[in-house]
């Protein structure tokens, strides 16, 4: 009778290591999946932005160009001040987004 011990041993502390492996492989995983959604989400804000911004010259050049009488005038205003806010809000988050992919901190996304 031969008494051979198993080639690869686990015991409770090396069951716990392989699980600290794997748990540490899918957080890699996941961080890694955030970061390719925040890089798309920075890169869409980014185009949003420069298009709005466009909208924004295009309203500037209307006001300046054309007779318009004081309602149209209040309509210009009143688009340009909400296309104004719009990408401040938005320059703010791609800034956030920017910031933790920069971190190297993306935000994790759970799908359920």
């Amino acid at each position: 009778m031969s008494t051979q011990s198993c080639a690869h041993p686990l015991g409770a502390a090396g069951h716990r290591r392989m699980m600290m492996r794997q748990s540490q492989a899918e957080t890699r995983r996941q961080q890694n999946v955030a970061k390719r959604s925040m890089t798309k989400e920075a890169k869409q804000l980014a185009g949003l932005i420069a298009g709005l911004r466009k909208s924004l010259e295009a309203i500037h050049k209307e006001r300046a160009s054309t007779k318009l009488t004081g309602a149209e005038m209040g309509l210009l205003d009143e688009r340009r001040n909400n296309l104004l806010l719009t990408i401040a809000a938005l320059d703010d988050r791609l800034s956030a987004v920017q910031g933790l992919i920069n971190l190297g901190r993306p935000h994790i996304i759970r799908v359920h």
